[in-house]
């Protein structure tokens, strides 16, 4: 009980951390720093108790009654709450620690104290998510962490932009969390009680109602996930967030989401097949098109939006696969898919996390987002581009760091549907070949990603200056560069040694499987000792040719020029590559999903005035869809406020008729 009572402890410190810095009379760096060092004690006590609850042999518990007509305050700790609480112990606590630097309350007196109080909300309610076992504890806490992450995102709400990706973010959060309330209404009815824990109940739960279930948890939870096309949200309220709210919000909220939806499957009944399909696919579509709206960008934050639904997509793969092995008793494919899924998961929180604290490191320097102002970073900003290149290579998925290791055990999985294997619903000794298409769609992704970050390496570090600010920047202070350096070396870490994860992520997948220890293994499956040799000497190979390049003579520079210039008498800046032309040609192969926006030129004459295009890829959902069905909405719907007109009489009157139409529908043999 120890442990449990260590991080309920350091969920309440989390959440609290913030509060100093309020009492205080005016915003100073005295409050930032109590408020960061409460967010590091918060996160060290927490990770204190997962380790000690790692040596438990049974999960701890605790249950206590409350004053609500419903559920009670019911919290535990097993194998995958475990998993999903260390990123919520690190990214936070590494967050704080940056914004010392990037985001200082003497500089934002308007927002500083009302930023670190809703900060540590945020991480504290996610704390509270994730070791909850009654449903309407879980309800509660997951709308605290919806309202935190809407303040803290918007704290600059007096920009028009943030304002309308504030607003968007809380209608679709909502809009998730009603089909959350759907969900675990249902899950009374069905079971008896608002308890997240398995029971006779549960397993008896009718197939139709668990399929029911499973939807809305689809729904509710890929809301908050960010899964395509509940993704609306995403894009804009990362890109408009400070730096190390988006890291959090990208690097672990995101990731509640898919804990809700392996919570929740882990309890229900096994399903049948087409739940593991629907995911599946879901994961295919929700990556190769978020890489495809991710080359289409400008700006930098929004292309770090969208690569996350992508990593997403990655995960949905993984547990689509691994609840097609529930359903037709593969546990290879079980612990492969949960293994792959849970282990991106850790992964995605440290090279994304990585990525938005270096995209808050350029901004803080060039003053602007936009790629296309940017360029020639690495000689003004050499320590934020190496740790780029290190995030960059990491989602990538290239060894020696750690997303190799996660997207190689869901190749590993899903090549082996290939093989025959029981399949109750298909025939005995069939296996499912059809999954192994999935391999191409993630294959698809590693090649976009990497035209993705290459784009943006480019852009934003290589060639030379765009503007005046870019050509003034520099490498952030200590407080800045030190989480970064962390979350890199974290990369590496388990890039290096994936196997120290194994026990772990099978202990995971066990238990929401409900397998025997016997199950097959990672290490049987997949083995991952040969990924280290080959990361190690990568490694040495690399150390190896820096070396070399500081040690063999250097040719004597006589005199510096400029590269071809095409015939042109003066070059400038204006004409080397951007990122729009970098992404154009995939922009285009997938302009049939992106539909871009064109702003052509408009050349009159031999000698026309200064013109400029412009290529600009819109949400498709969001602007095509979404927006304009609100604004036809929003035209026509006020021309039913006539039926509300706060007269007494008419209420009764809509009463009466409704009881009516009840009753003539009882008797025609409904039931009312």
């Amino acid at each position: 009980m120890l442990s449990l009572w260590m991080v309920l402890a350091a969920a309440g410190v989390l959440a609290l951390s913030g509060l100093p810095a309020c009492l205080l009379g005016s915003p100073s760096s005295t409050g930032q720093r109590a408020a960061t060092l409460l967010m590091v004690i918060g996160s060290g006590l927490g990770l204190g108790g997962l380790v000690l609850s790692l040596g438990q042999a049974a999960p701890p518990a605790l249950g206590l009654a409350w004053l609500l007509p419903w559920g009670q305050f019911a919290v535990t700790i097993d194998s995958i709450s475990i998993l999903f609480l260390g990123p919520v112990f690190v990214v936070p606590a590494l967050g704080a620690i940056y914004g010392l630097g990037y985001w200082r309350s003497s500089e934002h007196p308007d927002n500083g104290r009302r930023l670190g109080l809703f900060y540590g909300l945020l991480a504290g309610s996610m704390v509270l998510v994730t070791i909850a076992r009654d449903g309407v504890l879980f309800l509660i806490a997951w709308e605290v962490m919806a309202l935190a992450a809407y303040f803290a995102a918007t704290v600059e709400e007096d920009n028009a932009e943030v304002r309308r990706a504030g607003w968007v973010y809380l209608v679709a959060t909502h809009a998730g969390t009603m089909c959350l309330l759907a969900m675990f209404a249902l899950w009374r009815h069905a079971t008896g009680s608002f308890a997240l824990e398995p029971s006779a109940a549960a397993l008896a739960i009718p197939a139709g109602v668990a399929g029911t279930i499973f939807v809305l948890a689809l729904l509710g939870f890929g809301f908050k996930a960010g899964l395509m096309p509940l993704h609306v949200w995403l894009p804009g309220a990362h890109a408009n967030a400070p730096s190390h709210v988006s890291a959090v919000m990208s690097g672990v909220m995101l990731k509640m989401g898919i804990y809700g939806i392996v919570r929740m499957t882990a309890l229900l009944p096994v399903g049948a097949w087409w739940w593991g399909g629907v995911l599946l696919a879901a994961g295919a579509i929700t990556g190769v098109a978020g890489l495809a709206f991710a080359i289409g960008q400008h700006d930098l934050k929004r292309l770090l939006a969208y690569s996350s639904i992508e990593n997403i997509g990655i995960i949905a793969m993984g547990l689509g696969l691994a609840l097609l092995g529930r359903s037709l008793d593969r546990a290879d494919w079980v612990v492969l898919g949960m293994g792959a899924a849970l282990l991106h998961v850790w992964n995605h929180s440290l090279f994304k996390s990585l990525l938005f604290f270096n995209a808050g490191a350029i901004i803080h320097a060039g003053h602007t987002r936009d790629m296309d102002q940017l360029g020639g970073l690495a000689r003004q900003m050499p320590r934020t581009m190496m740790l780029f290149v290190v995030g960059a290579v990491a989602i990538c998925a290239l060894p020696p760091l750690n997303g190799f290791a996660g997207e190689w055990l869901l190749y590993v999985g899903l090549f082996r549907t290939l093989g025959p294997g029981p399949g109750p619903d298909l025939g005995a000794g069939a296996g499912l070949p059809v999954v192994a298409v999935a391999a191409v769609a993630l294959a698809m992704t590693g090649a976009l990603a990497v035209a993705c970050f290459v784009k943006l390496l480019g852009a934003v570090f290589l060639g030379s200056p765009r503007s005046p600010l870019a050509q003034h920047a520099h490498d952030p202070p200590a407080s800045m560069m030190a989480p970064m350096a962390l979350l890199a070396a974290g990369c590496a870490g388990i890039g290096l040694f994936p196997m120290v994860a194994s026990p772990l992520l099978e202990d995971a997948a066990r238990t929401w499987a409900a397998l025997p220890d016997s199950s097959a293994t990672i290490a049987s499956l997949a083995p991952l000792r040969w990924i280290t040799a080959l990361g190690l000497g990568l490694v040495v190979l690399i150390i190896a040719l820096v070396l070399a390049l500081k040690v063999l003579p250097r040719a004597k520079v006589v005199a510096r020029t400029g590269t071809w210039d095409c015939g042109y008498a003066q070059p400038t800046t204006r004409m080397q590559y951007t990122g729009s032309s970098f992404g154009q040609t995939l922009v285009e192969l997938f302009a049939f999903v992106l539909w871009p926006k064109r702003h052509w030129p408009a050349i009159r004459g031999l000698f026309s005035s200064s013109a400029h295009y412009k290529g600009v890829v819109p949400d498709t959902v969001l602007d095509r869809l979404v927006l304009p069905l609100f604004h036809v909405a929003g035209r026509y719907l006020p021309n039913l406020r006539v039926l509300q007109q706060g007269q007494t009489q008419m209420y009764v009157l809509y009463v009466l008729v409704i009881v009516i139409v009840l009753l003539i529908w009882g008797q025609m043999g409904g039931q009312p």
